[in-house]
């Protein structure tokens, strides 16, 4: 009898420790949080709509709106989020330059199509003699706000001297324009009080103007400035921000944006 019973023992703990492991087995695996910095729609619109493809594939997604354009990369940069989406290239490696970060690139999801906007006047070429126009105050957007007026021949650039253009590279500038330059947040509320100002569409969005109707001059998608999904090197090949690439880049994100967005916002994918 003492036997049986030891018998009876083993295979009781044996099928408790196989029905342990079945149960560890069969455990549903804990979903992994990604946090990704942004600004404003579209851009956190975008996120939100792809929530739901990446809750399917284990991932939480975690939307961390920010009120200025810097807090986003020293987020970033500081472990604190673990990408970012709100920035084109030439933006992001100015970044890095003047912190010593390493954000990377992952994947261009939409053009803002800049444009020049003037409450006054009709045509670049009604602008007055010495009118003032406001432009972003940071490099990489001085160099975008002259290369756009350059494009259109409103004024003339020589070779660039450094990264990015600035007033000094001006070699002709026929109507004697006076550049003032702002943070990207007041570029809106200098519509009034500037006789032109150039900007992206997100910014023009909430004063009723878009690049199609109202802008004097506009971008196109013939350069650098894709707003780009942004990680850091250590974590630019983790799962999670691959999925959330691939994601922003479906077809359901294109259709979004040709159906809400038209050419204020041009999927560069």
């Amino acid at each position: 009898m003492k036997k049986r019973f030891l018998t009876v023992g083993l295979a009781t703990l044996l099928l408790a420790a196989c029905s342990d492991e079945q149960a560890t087995t069969n455990e549903t695996p804990e979903a992994t949080t990604l946090k990704v910095a942004s600004l404003i729609p579209p851009m956190t619109e975008i996120l939100e709509l792809v929530e739901p493809t990446l809750e399917a594939e284990g991932i939480n997604l975690e939307i961390v709106v920010l009120g200025d354009n810097v807090q986003p990369n020293a987020a970033l940069a500081a472990n604190e989020v673990d990408a970012n989406f709100f920035q084109h290239k030439p933006y992001m490696e100015e970044y890095n330059r003047n912190n010593d970060a390493n954000l990377v690139p992952i994947e261009e999801i939409y053009f803002a199509n800049y444009g020049v906007y003037a409450k006054n006047v009709d045509t670049i070429d009604a602008l007055p003699d010495g009118a003032t126009v406001a432009i972003a105050n940071d490099v990489s957007n001085i160099d975008r706000s002259l290369a756009l007026l350059a494009q259109h021949n409103v004024i003339t650039l020589g070779d660039k001297k450094d990264v990015y253009y600035t007033e000094a590279d001006i070699t002709a500038n026929p109507k004697n324009l006076q550049f003032e330059a702002v943070d990207l947040l007041m570029l809106a509320r200098m519509y009034d009080d500037a006789d032109a100002v150039v900007m992206t569409p997100a910014y023009a969005s909430p004063l009723g103007l878009t690049p199609k109707s109202d802008a004097l001059l506009t971008e196109g998608i013939d350069n650098d400035f894709a707003i780009t999904l942004v990680a850091r090197d250590d974590n630019k090949d983790d799962g999670a921000i691959e999925a959330l690439a691939e994601a922003m880049t479906s077809d359901a994100v294109r259709e979004f944006l040709k159906t809400n967005y038209d050419e204020t916002a041009i999927a560069a994918f």
